[in-house]
């Protein structure tokens, strides 16, 4: 039986350090064991060394391929003897997922919300997914992707809340523990958790010293707000930079919620300006295209959100920046509005 709302206070983590380590052999080949570079100028900033774990690099431009990968290639039998796979997402999900079926010889249909930037739609059709627009917000695309669930047998993969897609994603906790063992503090961003839950049961199993630190925008915060209520609660959507980071993260969650909740050592909301300062140092110092979301772990660092006291390792999750933010950026314009 699903827990409620009112019964995540005995909810335990789901997921362990062997069903992220079964991952990485699941999806070997599909995506980027991705590099994590030493920024010095922020390093000079910091007073800390500080490396950057590039996961733009992925095929789609963000970590999402890791979990979609592990689902998909979890299901018993042949890809190919799927009906079809569909999610919800506000973008990134949505695209990796529709590119691990497209190499798998999977149908994909994919359900995005009305606030998603329009430079992600345009990268889900060029995928040739089957696309499903419509809904106020990532919940009510969810609501639709069950629905076709329901109705066409298709087989859902969930944005986060998945032992599964969790696991995916922990596969870079791993990474970051081999590439950087020096690392004290490790940045992640946040939203339905997935990310970080799966780094999370990664890293504090292999070195359970670093300090793991979520980071999300303050408006629209579902699981920072969570926390503090101690039980899935649901927020508005509002406009933000980190738009990769809008949703909830479902008040019947079973997975993401106890996992940041007993594993993760904080929770820091970064703001607009401090995130837009992000985006434009890794475009400055590095030539590296973050959208807000990727880049909230340096912004978070610059503005001195989160308190370190060694080297720090930053996931910058996704590098699928807007066009119009990217020129603002280039050109030293105003943080758009």
């Amino acid at each position: 039986m699903q827990p409620t709302s009112e019964d995540h206070g005995s909810a335990v983590v789901t997921v362990a350090v062997g069903d992220v380590e079964a991952a990485a052999e699941r999806i070997r080949g599909l995506v980027v064991h991705t590099p994590a570079i030493t920024s010095a100028p922020l390093g000079e900033r910091v007073g800390h060394p500080v490396r950057l774990k590039l996961e733009g690099l992925q095929p789609t431009g963000s970590f999402k391929v890791r979990g979609a990968a592990s689902r998909i290639l979890a299901e018993p039998g042949r890809p190919t003897d799927l009906a079809g796979v569909v999610t919800a997402s506000t973008g990134n999900h949505g695209r990796a997922m529709a590119h691990v079926a497209r190499e798998l010889g999977v149908h994909a249909v994919v359900c995005v919300s009305d606030n998603v930037p329009a430079g992600k739609v345009a990268a889900l059709r060029a995928l040739g997914c089957e696309l499903v627009v419509g809904g106020e917000s990532q919940t009510a695309a969810l609501v639709t992707a069950a629905g076709l669930v329901e109705e066409r047998g298709l087989t859902l993969v969930h944005p986060f809340d998945d032992p599964l897609v969790v696991a995916g994603q922990g596969t870079i906790g791993l990474e970051v523990v081999a590439q950087a063992p020096e690392t004290a503090t490790l940045l992640v961003p946040l939203s339905g958790g997935g990310l970080l839950a799966g780094i999370a049961v990664a890293v504090t199993a292999r070195r359970p010293d670093v300090r793991v630190v979520g980071l999300s925008m303050p408006e629209g915060a579902v699981m920072a707000a969570s926390l503090a209520a101690g039980r899935p609660v649901d927020l508005p959507e509002s406009p933000t930079l980190a738009d990769s980071l809008q949703g909830g993260i479902g008040l019947d969650n079973r997975h993401t919620f106890p996992a940041v909740r007993d594993l993760v050592d904080d929770v820091v909301l970064v703001d607009e300006d401090a995130i837009w300062e992000g985006m434009r140092f890794a475009l400055a110092e590095h030539r590296l295209v973050l959208e807000g979301a990727g880049a909230i772990g340096i912004g978070a660092l610059l503005a001195g959100a989160v308190e370190v006291d060694g080297p720090v390792t930053v996931v910058c999750s996704g590098a699928n920046a807007e066009l119009d933010h990217v020129a603002a950026l280039a050109t030293d314009a105003p943080r758009p509005t």
